[in-house]
């Protein structure tokens, strides 16, 4: 009986030396702008009160085997609940820096302004926290343009193998 015990130790820890080299660390996702740091102030430009055009977003350390990327701007300090501001799906797996136009593959859903469009920061009073949420699928998504920020959540549900948050702040002058 404790051959057979040494026997199966022998053979956990060969499996151990064996695989854990072969399994990779992969830094955590990440994302970023050149247009403000992280809980930095969003410039006005990509605001209401400017061109209301999305800031560019850097992406980085992407996981492997992703089939496409979902980024989700939204405003959890609104008085009607989180506000979605932008939605976006089918981003290409090797974006790794985003700006107008979108990729042809990208799908923008609708807003809580009942857009498919970004419409950015523009609070009607004291400091908000805007998100650009960013997440990493293991499929593509199969939602139809317009699509609400619920059917994007049921549909990336089980898909998500990765993610990063990008916090800026932002109030009206």
């Amino acid at each position: 009986m404790t051959k057979i015990r040494h026997l199966f130790l022998l053979l956990g820890l060969l499996v151990i030396i064996i695989l854990v080299p072969l399994v990779s660390h992969h830094p955590a996702m990440q994302i970023s702008s050149p247009a403000f740091a992280a809980t930095g102030r969003i410039p006005s430009a990509f605001t209401c009160d400017g061109q209301n055009t999305p800031p560019p977003l850097d992406i980085s350390d992407v996981p492997p085997a992703v089939a496409g990327l979902v980024l989700i701007v939204d405003d959890p300090d609104s008085p009607f609940g989180t506000w979605q501001h932008w939605l976006v799906w089918n981003l290409p797996p090797d974006t790794s820096h985003l700006a107008l136009p979108l990729p042809d593959s990208a799908v923008t859903g609708q807003n809580d302004f009942g857009q498919a469009a970004y419409i950015g920061p523009c609070p009607h009073g004291g400091l908000h926290h805007y998100h650009f949420r960013l997440f990493a699928l293991d499929s593509s998504l199969n939602l139809p343009p317009g699509s609400s920020r619920a059917q994007l959540d049921r549909a990336m549900t089980g898909h998500i193998i990765g993610q990063a948050d990008l916090v800026g702040v932002y109030s009206r002058p």
